[in-house]
Formats: structure tokens, C-alpha cells, sequence
């Protein structure tokens, strides 16, 4: 058996790479970092079956690669309590616990909030020249959402957002890590502590709250929450809309479009969902027995990828995959997952990417990219989101 190095699907056209593996060999063993095998799946039923397949769980491990920086045991243990890290019975009760607060009323009221981000952006972006539509638009609009849906102090954002910023800059900064995470739980910690004393109308304190017939979050499972929010709503969301923008700016023809009929933008958000995913890879999962995939027969005890990327670009199941169609009928994807880990803050993330485009469009109408401009994608397992996305206005 041939082994891939797993770095290799993560540079260069990753796309080209994946449709090899997806046409050639479905099912590729991956040598991971720790010198372990691992199965990477490329095909979109594959895909599909494995995110909703209870014999591959999660089995709270928050790494299968051997990437984790060295962490005090508590500090893991505030980051791996969290629906999207453990399986059912814990999984069952953790959603059903958060789900009571995190509702579609207290994300249709972060609407002006959304709006009133995008467009303070948009007055700095709105200087002649040429801006970087991530750093400047893209990552600081989810991150200050988040601070706003979960009640962190206006004076406590900028060192969390570095916070927040170090732990999903991937290899980068890598060396900041440790401390970043150490100082992000402690920070929740601290903010779990205080909506307890003095709870307000925000999220951490409606999750505190929350109770099922007398159940309720522990410490550990709050602040593992609060962490897993941050994460999977800033770095995701950031990279909808920095894909989104590329994909509609790089053909002028489609920005025209939006900005004629901005009505069209959740259809068109869809389809960058499906075309350049936030998401590389669904996070890992561990064969709790023998499983076949295709033709292929994955030991027990496998970590187990999900290429969210390769299956989203397979001809057996999306009609000319490669191309990128504004007027695409609807054809579900996998971007926010499939199964019971199916991303809850969906609905947030599309808002967001909606309310960005819509302003940017009525407020930007000449915006382009700059001359010369060519994507780079950023170093990231599991993310899929441009390094910078230079644009100019005039």
C-alpha cells in the first residue's frame, strides 16, 4: 500500500490534486504527521455516508495529526467538551441544551449589528487605492459578531480578537499558539464567571441559564462551547465571504449582476458554499470497527478525513462541477456538515455573508480586483480561505 504525505493535498492547486485522488483512488491512505495512517475520502456519497456514519466518531480527540502544541491537561480539557468534538449520548444532550438558546430571533436581532460592522469597513475601504478585502472586511466582520452575540465587554475585543486571530492563522504563528489558547480559556473562563454574577442578554448568559429538565452545561462544557463558537463562526464565515468576493469580482460580469439584483445573493451564496467551500476538510473522525468505502476496507481505529472540497466537485453528483454558476438550481452541499454535527450556526453565517455582499455592492460599485491579482491559498488542514484578496476602489 502507497501512502500520500498528507501536507502534499494542501498547496498548490488542491483542486487538480483532489480530482486524482476522487477519479483515480476514492479512498487514499495518507501518512499523517505522527507517522500513523490515515484515509483520506473523496468521493461526495462517501462523503456523505462518512459524516453521518455512527461507526466513525469523534471520540473527543481534538487532534488525529500529532499538530498539538504542548497545552496544560485543563486547557485541553476546556476545549474538547463540545458538541463538535464528542459523539452521542453527550452529543444529544449538549445540542439539545444549546440549541434552546441559540435560536433564529437572537440571530435575526444581530441584523443591525451585521449591517452597521459592514459599513464602518466599508468607510475605511472607501479611501482610494488598494485594500486587502481580508484583513479589512472579511475576518474582522464574524469576529466582532461573535463578540456581540456572546456579550464580550467593547473593551475586551481587540485582545481577543488577536487571540482569536493567532489560533486561526494555522502554521503562521504557530510558535504564538500555546500562549494564544491559554489566554483565550482563561479570558472565557473569566467571562463565564461574570454572567454568572451578572447575566445580561447575550448568549453565555442564556446558555448558563439554560436547563432541561434540570440539566445544564458544566463549567468545562460552557467554556468548550464558547470556544468551539469562536472558532467555527470566525474563521468559516471569514472565508465564505473572502471566497464569495473573489468568485464575483474575479468576472466582472458577475459583480454587475449582484449589484443589479441583489436579490439573487442567497442563491449565489450556495453555490460559492459549494464551489470554494470555508471548509477543506470535515474535522477527523476514528473507525470504531472495520468499515468499506468503495472497494476499500478501513482498519478499526483509522483516523478517517472527509474532503469536503473533493466532493463538492464530483460529476456523479453536481451537473458541470468545475464551473461556478450564479444560476445553479438548488443542489444541496456539505459545507455546514451532514448529520447530527450539521453546523448550528449556519444560519448566522449565511446573514453575515448576505448583509457583506449587499452592502459592499450598493456602497462599492467600482470595486475590482487589483491588477495582477492571483489567489493564494492560506497553509490550513482544515480551512479553505484566501491569504489576501487585494482589491482597489476609486
Amino acid at each position: 500500500m502507497q501512502e500520500e504525505p498528507f501536507l502534499g493535498f494542501f498547496g498548490g492547486d488542491v483542486h487538480r490534486e483532489l480530482a486524482n485522488h476522487r477519479e483515480q483512488r476514492p479512498v487514499t491512505p495518507l501518512r499523517l504527521p505522527d507517522g500513523r495512517t490515515g484515509w483520506l475520502l473523496t468521493r461526495h456519497d462517501d462523503v456523505r455516508k462518512a459524516l453521518a456514519d455512527p461507526r466513525l466518531v469523534k471520540d473527543g480527540q481534538l487532534s488525529p495529526l500529532g499538530l498539538r502544541p504542548q497545552l496544560p491537561p485543563d486547557i485541553y480539557a476546556a476545549t474538547a467538551q463540545n458538541m463538535l468534538t464528542v459523539d452521542p449520548p453527550d452529543h444529544t444532550r449538549l445540542r439539545r441544551l444549546i440549541q434552546g438558546s441559540f435560536t433564529a430571533r437572537r440571530i435575526g436581532r444581530l441584523v443591525p449589528a451585521i449591517t452597521a460592522t459592514a459599513d464602518q469597513l466599508i468607510d475605511e475601504l472607501s479611501t482610494p487605492g488598494s485594500h486587502d478585502l481580508m484583513s479589512k472586511f472579511a475576518f474582522p466582520i464574524p469576529i466582532t459578531i461573535i463578540c456581540e452575540l456572546l456579550g464580550v465587554p467593547a473593551d475586551d475585543r481587540g485582545s481577543f480578537i488577536e487571540a482569536a486571530s493567532i489560533i486561526v492563522s494555522g502554521p503562521n504563528r504557530i510558535r504564538e499558539l500555546p500562549g494564544a489558547m491559554i489566554g483565550m480559556i482563561g479570558y472565557i473562563r473569566d467571562l463565564v464567571g461574570n454572567k454568572r454574577r451578572h447575566p445580561g442578554d447575550d448568549l453565555i448568559s442564556a446558555m448558563i441559564a439554560m436547563r432541561d429538565n434540570g440539566d445544564q452545561l458544566s463549567e468545562d462544557e460552557l467554556v468548550s462551547t464558547v470556544y468551539l463558537l469562536l472558532l467555527a463562526g470566525y474563521d468559516t464565515t471569514a472565508n465564505l465571504i473572502g471566497n464569495g468576493a473573489w468568485m464575483l469580482l474575479d468576472d466582472p460580469t458577475r459583480w454587475s449582476r449582484i449589484r443589479a439584483d441583489p436579490d439573487q445573493l442567497p442563491q449565489v451564496i450556495e453555490e460559492v458554499l459549494r464551489y470554494e467551500s470555508p471548509v477543506q476538510l470535515g474535522t477527523h473522525r476514528m473507525a470504531t470497527e472495520d468499515v468499506t468505502y468503495g472497494d476499500q476496507v478501513i482498519p478499526a481505529g483509522s483516523t478517517v478525513l472527509l474532503s469536503i472540497l473533493a466532493a463538492h466537485r464530483d460529476a456523479g453528483r453536481y451537473t458541470d462541477p468545475d464551473a461556478f454558476d450564479m444560476g445553479r438550481e438548488w443542489s444541496p452541499h456539505l459545507a455546514f456538515g451532514h448529520g447530527i454535527h450539521h453546523c448550528l450556526g449556519a444560519p448566522l453565517a449565511r446573514l453575515e455573508a448576505r448583509i457583506a455582499f449587499t452592502r459592499l455592492a450598493a456602497r462599492l460599485p467600482g470595486l475590482r480586483l487589483a491588477e495582477g491579482f492571483a489567489p493564494r491559498w492560506r497553509a490550513s488542514a482544515l480551512m479553505h480561505g484566501l491569504d489576501e484578496l487585494l482589491v482597489t476602489t476609486t
